[in-house]
């Protein structure tokens, strides 16, 4: 019985950590986006200005799903770093050109933020899905 309480606290530690590593990853690129703007002189980027977003809806509102879901599994350690590697890869790659933007200037190189930080989320999510599936069949 304790076994299970204590493996129920580590777990809600976790998710909070995980969640709180989200919100604030979300405040901070929020307020880069918003004192950005205050002080752009009219020059701006919508995906400097927006790079909160993938922290926000790729990050938070999943963790926030799956605590509140019936998912009793929490993700994996590599399946996490993964995911959590594909936000951050799309957080600053929207920054990365964000400021390429505002520079007048681009770079092939740009463009490997995009799709690799989706093949990193779609990795992770699959990963934790696999999971899930084994553990429910053991």
């Amino acid at each position: 019985m304790t076994l299970s309480i204590l493996a129920t606290d580590k777990t809600k530690e976790k998710m909070l950590k995980i969640v709180l590593e989200y919100l604030i990853l979300t405040i901070f690129f929020a307020l880069f986006g918003a004192i950005y703007e205050v002080f752009s002189h009219g020059v701006y980027s919508y995906r400097m200005i927006y790079a909160f977003g993938y922290p926000l809806i790729l990050g938070l509102v999943p963790m926030l799903i799956i605590h509140f879901s019936r998912i009793k599994k929490m993700p994996g350690t590599l399946s996490g770093q993964l995911y959590r590697c594909g936000i951050y890869t799309l957080t600053i790659g929207s920054v990365v050109k964000g400021v390429l933007e505002i520079y007048g200037t681009t770079s092939r190189l740009s463009t490997l933020y995009t799709p690799t930080g989706y093949l990193l989320i779609l990795a992770g999510f699959l990963l934790f899905l696999s999971g899930n599936l084994l553990a429910k069949n053991e």
